[in-house]
């Protein structure tokens, strides 16, 4: 039986190709010889089939491709004990995280569902997460070191679609997010990997910029924010494609318009609230607001999903510090699309943001050669979870405030200053 997915016929096959290359030539610029490990919801196999085919061109070793499916996940909650639910498939993580120290890519095709589990418990949505950022802690720290070059694209999903565009027939819907991850991802160009080395080189530009400047701190001012994030020591800001520990450059994020950079987890004061939704495994977080003091998560509501935003929160310690500051202007291509896509790989790419969690050790200057201790003494936090959310729009001005206390203006009304 060949599993054909409902999308087969709305998306535009040339396109979907071009998108395969990308991942794999531009996204993780695969080796000789090197293993693939690829994540994906299983209604992206027409996807997944292309990369596994370009990756084969490349001359990869292995490829092992492991699907989710909406369907079986609520099955677990409508039919699981509840004890299952402080589980997690451990073994499996241990497996990537081995495949990982092995020298393997990995590559993630997002597109669930955004609101898959917002009908169920909160208190079992909460402990499946945690128990599930608990197991995964080997393998993502193979990612947020990046030991490893590692890529994300995605799949216009039928359901997270009719989510996006929830008045138009499905179809339509498909045909429409299709239409938007490829313009935003560049392979709607005639040549999408010329097209990544320039948009490469531009925000290469904007990391050297702000490298330069050296501030301590970057003070954002907005409706409902008064925030400022202290910078960790020695921090450096990266942005489009980054070379991985194993010396391969790869772009992580496909689309990104980001740069970024690691705060310091014990200076950051005052309150900021979200401009756009966050979609996290399943359930809508709306309308954050939360109050920092000494780095640390203090208070915080949110008008939807507050109980699992609070489970998140109480995940470990530094779940409630940052691990990650971006900068993205508020005309980037995603944001000018005027599309809210309920999914973070896009949504963070219209709009300045905050993670919450685990930092990334490249953001340290000689980050590749500081140990945890190093990283942690320079102010670097360490978590189970990296949870990205937008707190920039064309309503926010930033400042870079330098060791003296003077400041430079870095954006103004949510663009470049």
């Amino acid at each position: 039986m060949n599993f054909m997915p409902q999308t087969q016929n709305t998306v535009d096959p040339a396109k979907l190709e071009k998108l395969a290359e990308v991942a794999v030539k531009v996204g993780l610029q695969l080796q000789k010889g090197q293993d693939l490990v690829i994540t994906a919801p299983v209604v992206a196999l027409p996807l997944v089939r292309l990369i596994t085919k370009h990756a084969y061109q490349a001359g990869a070793g292995l490829v092992s491709a492991f699907y989710s499916d909406e369907e079986t996940t609520l099955s677990r909650y409508q039919y699981g004990s509840d004890e299952s639910f402080d589980r997690a498939s451990d073994w499996l993580y241990e497996g990537m995280a081995k495949a990982y120290a092995n020298g393997a890519a990995r590559l993630a095709v997002a597109g669930d569902n955004p609101l898959l589990l917002s009908e169920q418990d909160a208190g079992k949505v909460g402990r499946a997460n945690r128990a599930n950022s608990t197991a995964y802690k080997p393998a993502l720290e193979k990612i947020a070191n990046f030991d490893i070059n590692w890529n994300i694209v995605s799949y216009p999903n039928p359901s997270w679609a009719k989510v996006v565009f929830p008045d138009d027939p499905e179809t339509i819907a498909i045909a429409k997010l299709a239409k938007a991850i490829f313009a935003a991802s560049r392979v709607d160009l005639d040549d999408p990997i010329a097209a990544w080395a320039e948009h490469n080189a531009n925000l290469a530009k904007r990391s050297a910029w702000l490298n330069g400047e050296r501030f301590a701190s970057l003070h954002f001012k907005g409706p409902g924010t008064d925030l400022t994030v202290g910078l960790a020591d020695g921090h450096e800001w990266h942005g489009g494609a980054s070379t991985a520990k194993n010396g391969i450059t790869c772009n992580p994020n496909i689309p990104t318009e980001e740069v970024f950079t690691t705060p310091h987890a014990l200076r950051v004061e005052g309150h900021v609230s979200s401009t756009k939704p966050l979609s996290h495994q399943g359930t809508l977080i709306d309308n954050i607001q939360v109050r920092f003091e000494g780095g640390r998560i203090v208070e915080a509501k949110a008008s939807r999903g507050e109980e699992v935003l609070n489970k998140v929160l109480d995940t470990d310690e530094g779940a409630r510090r940052l691990g990650e500051v971006a900068l993205v202007p508020h005309s980037s291509p995603i944001s000018a699309s005027g599309i809210l896509f309920y999914n973070t790989l896009f949504d963070e790419n219209a709009s300045c943001h905050i993670a919450l969690g685990q930092c990334y050790s490249k953001c340290f200057l000689d980050g590749a050669t500081l140990s945890q201790e190093q990283i942690k003494a320079q102010g670097g936090n360490s978590s189970l979870i990296h949870i990205d959310w937008m707190i920039g729009s064309d309503k926010v001005d930033i400042d870079g405030v330098k060791p003296d206390g003077s400041r430079v203006a870095v954006m103004r009304q949510g663009e470049w200053a």
